[in-house]
């Protein structure tokens, strides 16, 4: 009975997604007759209408609403408990699911990845860049076991383990011998450089352009891109700037950071998980090599 009830849990919540039977009977690889009766049956047992079926979509009921958000739960927690069940503390092998937000993997992911790699090669990893918001929302339902965001305001259940500082900076091409930028450069002088920056669907623009806006610049932006390697290979063979995190500059010689007066405000930089969930040994493994990376790299340590 217990694999049967899994059976219901899992149907009705495919019903739910998809608002119609026979779009979730495809998606569940079974027959619409099947799965309209083991619905039926699920909601005999209960006692309680859980869909209503009378519109052109199916939609669940006030108390179907909140059994799917039972169900989801309950099903995350089977899931976790599984790999629990096979998780191997010699870290002989192991699954990593990380979620990164995109600054990250233009300095900090190979790094890490590499030293993951050295110190545990049976650890699999599954790396997706996303927004903060969508890690957050990953981990509470499971789909993810970290990520690396922000410390900023998290979403309830969402645990922050502060890293290290973040500093943004103006960032140029290696200029000619003799001609290195020792001394910040004032503010004010952006007005007249051209510029290539993220676009604005980056976290880091918008952080960009309240700095701009605090200190009524207006900048010349010639390029926007979304990405940050096109960022650095545009710096790099033409005369534009770009704000990057100065970071990116310690494993670039073609590019050179140049500070700004008054600097861009720093983010505290965070290894983010879901409060209660299990920690595997790949996890916990991780956590650990991070701090040690942050550490040896001699970034700026977080307040």
């Amino acid at each position: 009975m217990a694999v049967l009830e899994l059976r219901h849990l899992r149907y009705l919540l495919a019903v739910a997604e998809h608002g119609n039977f026979t779009r979730a009977a495809e998606a569940l690889h079974i027959s619409q007759p099947t799965l309209s009766q083991q619905i039926k049956q699920l909601e005999r047992t209960l006692g309680v209408q859980l869909l209503d079926r009378t519109g052109r979509t199916v939609r669940l009921t006030d108390a179907g609403a909140v059994y799917t958000d039972h169900a989801r739960r309950a099903l995350r927690d089977l899931a976790a408990a599984e790999r629990a069940v096979h998780d191997v503390q010699d870290l002989s092998r192991g699954h990593l699911r990380l979620g990164v937000t995109p600054s990250f993997t233009a300095y900090l992911m190979g790094p890490l990845i590499a030293e993951l790699h050295t110190r545990h090669p049976g650890i699999d990893l599954t790396l997706v860049e996303m927004t903060q918001d969508r890690i957050e929302v990953a981990l509470l339902a499971d789909g993810l076991d970290l990520g690396i965001a922000f410390a900023d305001a998290h979403l309830p259940g969402i645990t922050a383990t502060a890293l290290f500082t973040e500093a943004l900076t103006l960032v140029i091409g290696t200029p000619r011998p003799g001609a290195v930028h020792t001394a910040p450069l004032a503010v004010g002088k952006l007005a007249d450089r051209q510029l290539a920056l993220l676009s604005d669907d980056f976290a880091t623009r918008h952080h960009i352009d309240a700095y701009f806006t605090r200190h009524r610049i207006t900048p010349r932006i010639t390029v926007e891109a979304n990405s940050i390697q096109a960022l650095t290979e545009i710096v790099r063979r033409t005369a534009l700037a770009t704000v990057l995190p100065d970071a990116v500059t310690h494993d670039h010689p073609h590019l050179t950071p140049v500070p700004l007066d008054p600097p861009l405000p720093t983010r505290t930089v965070a290894l983010l998980r879901r409060t209660d969930a299990y920690e595997s040994a790949a996890a916990l493994a991780f956590s650990r090599l991070t701090h040690d990376l942050v550490r040896t790299r001699g970034y700026t340590p977080a307040p």
